[in-house]
């Protein structure tokens, strides 16, 4: 991985501006928060370049600010599970700082990536300094685990088409990107994700996934352009969704 050299993050610098985006890092006490921006440094990664591989020593915890990282496994075979795509203002790595396990995935990034690092060795002296810090972790990797139980159960019980629709829903609201004019925010969400990805994410064909947001598109929720969709209607998408 390529890092850059910069300083400190500073509560009025832009990459701190981006953590503010993060709803979990704008809910941690604040000592904690500038601690974080302390502690933590700006890295960069080319699209395809590798961040670790499953097995890895844990090496802290990221947030990406720009871009986005694709976690998942491969097997022998070449075979792909895709886990997630993270997106801007999201945090990851944080298993291994409770376990001091391995790296349980792959990552790599998507595409051209600004990613927030802070490393291992300054979280667990942070943490041994100020244990109450511990919660605010706790609650990040809670937020993981309720999404994992989600997505377990959407396997077992909802149809193909509810799946799609509940993680565009998902999707839009956690990786999007908001599609305004002139500054102007909307309800539209543009969502940077290959439909061969999407498929990935949910254990479905690609044929399977294309039409079903084909019919989304004929039905006015959403639109299709080449490596991204666009969520018109949130709210008929939502009536899919149940």
């Amino acid at each position: 991985m390529t890092s850059r050299s910069v300083p400190p993050v500073t509560a009025s610098s832009p990459s701190a501006a981006a953590l503010e985006r993060s709803a979990w890092f704008r809910g941690a006490p604040e000592p904690l928060r500038d601690a974080l921006r302390a502690a933590g440094r700006v890295r960069t990664l080319q699209a395809g370049e590798r961040l670790f591989m499953r097995g890895a020593a844990a090496d802290g915890l990221y947030c990406v600010l720009e871009g986005a990282v694709r976690v998942g496994a491969a097997s022998v075979a070449g075979r792909e599970a895709l886990l997630a795509v993270v997106g801007p203002a999201h945090w990851f790595g944080e298993i291994t700082l409770f376990d001091g396990g391995a790296r349980t995935h792959d990552a790599y990034a998507e595409r051209d990536s600004t990613l927030f690092h802070v490393p291992r060795a300054a979280l667990v002296a942070l943490l041994d300094a100020t244990p109450a810090y511990w919660h605010a972790f706790g609650l990040l990797l809670a937020q993981k685990l309720r999404r994992a139980f989600d997505a377990i159960e959407e396997t077992a019980l909802l149809g193909a088409s509810a799946r799609v629709a509940r993680r565009l829903l998902l999707l839009s609201n956690e990786y999007g990107e908001a599609a305004g004019t002139q500054g102007v925010q909307h309800s539209r969400r543009v969502i940077n994700v290959p439909q061969e990805d999407l498929a990935l994410m949910l254990a479905l064909s690609r044929q399977t996934v294309n039409q079903i947001l084909r019919q989304f598109a004929r039905e006015g929720l959403l639109v299709l352009r080449y490596g991204e969709i666009e969520i018109v209607d949130a709210a008929g998408l939502a009536l899919n969704a149940q």
